[in-house]
């Protein structure tokens, strides 16, 4: 069940499940914390899980035009001061884990471990930066069929028949994000700082989860980020939707990284 929080005159809805070590879900762009269900079963069972809803997704209101990482940083930071939490394991899927750098960033004693699922550590090239003001251009006139799109096209081609009914539900839980939640986390998404310098000298237990035909990184530029680091990586053989394509042996490996940070 999820409760709320009053952050800058804005809803801010998390949920808590299960009693334990902190743990906290942050999800990708046309998410919200119910993409975490799966998860949430069974690592509640040892631990306290936080699924927070991020600006301007699931039923977070926007706050303002502009959602940068910083800004949903600072709410994550808000929700977890209100549950007197002051170290927990961060993991975070795509825009989920720009989020929980920004907040890593910032208060580097808070975390005791940090995942990046089908995430990075780099700021948006031209060429991303680009695409993200054609989407946001094209989402005014055309937001239902640019969302559904958007959805499908984050999973491996030969996955899309096999997890139809998956991608049906990613879908209409895509579409309860408003159009200026669509627009604010593009924006604050191709202004985002470049932090893959947390990556070499940050303290915790580090991990990063990626799929090797993901439609949306580079699956070279990924493996150049974690080279010379003490990052565990962990290589899956599909798409952007590691929760999906790959869930079971996801939550193996996310209830094992929990564990040992």
């Amino acid at each position: 069940m999820q409760d709320a929080i009053i952050y800058k005159n804005t809803k801010v809805f998390f949920s808590v499940e299960g009693k334990g070590n902190a743990v906290v879900l942050l999800h990708g762009f046309l998410e919200n914390s119910t993409m975490w269900n799966a998860v949430v079963e069974v690592l509640s069972k040892n631990n306290k899980v936080i699924c927070i809803d991020l600006l301007g997704h699931g039923k977070t209101e926007c706050l303002g035009y502009i959602h940068t990482m910083e800004l949903m940083a600072e709410a994550v930071e808000a929700v977890l001061q209100h549950l007197k939490i002051r170290r927990a394991v961060f993991v975070g899927h795509s825009l989920g884990g720009y989020v929980a750098l920004a907040f890593a960033e910032k208060n580097p004693d808070n975390v005791k471990g940090l995942c990046l699922m089908n995430s990075t550590t780099r700021a948006d090239d031209e060429v991303r930066v680009d695409l993200r003001n054609r989407a946001i251009e094209a989402v005014k006139t055309n937001y239902k069929s640019l969302v559904r799109m958007s959805i499908t096209n984050l999973f491996r081609p030969k996955n899309r028949s096999i997890y139809k009914e998956e991608i049906k539900q990613a879908k209409k839980e895509a579409l309860q994000t408003p159009l200026q939640g669509y627009i604010a986390a593009q924006q604050g998404m191709k202004i985002r700082n470049d932090r893959e310098v947390l990556l070499h000298f940050s303290p915790y237990k580090k991990m990063f989860i990626l799929g090797k035909k993901d439609p949306v990184l580079n699956y070279n530029d990924l493996l150049d980020q974690v080279k010379n680091t003490e990052v565990e990586l962990v290589e899956f053989p599909d798409g952007h939707m590691s929760h999906i394509e790959n869930k079971e042996a996801l939550i193996a490996i996310l209830k094992r990284f929990v564990k040992e940070a």
